[in-house]
């Protein structure tokens, strides 16, 4: 359930393990309810994936993502995941973005 306590800020956490092969975890909070996008670039600024596309509830989440499983496998190196968060009652944006790094 994840919305036994709701936290205090929007955050994007750093995934682990990182670095990863072939999978690695992506976690975030968020306090109010929004529509929420997380998305995975490579080094170039091209995405390589949409991990969430959809309006959330204030809580804790994490998803799992996979190199493999999508045509093809993605290369060793680093890329980067950002979440945004447009938040229902206000509008704010929020986003954040991090680093992770593929070891093949």
């Amino acid at each position: 359930d994840n919305t036994e306590i709701i936290p205090e800020d929007f955050k994007l956490n750093q995934n682990y393990p990182n670095p990863f092969n072939p999978e690695t975890i992506i976690s975030y909070e968020l306090r109010v309810t929004g529509y929420v996008k997380l998305r995975v670039f490579d080094i170039q600024g091209k995405e390589v994936g949409i991990l969430t596309n959809q309006r959330q509830i204030p809580g804790k989440y994490n998803i799992e993502f996979s190199s493999t499983g999508r045509g093809s496998e993605l290369s060793s190196g680093v890329y980067y995941y950002r979440l945004e968060v447009v938040e229902e009652n206000s509008r704010r944006i929020n986003s954040q973005t991090r680093k992770m790094i593929l070891v093949r």
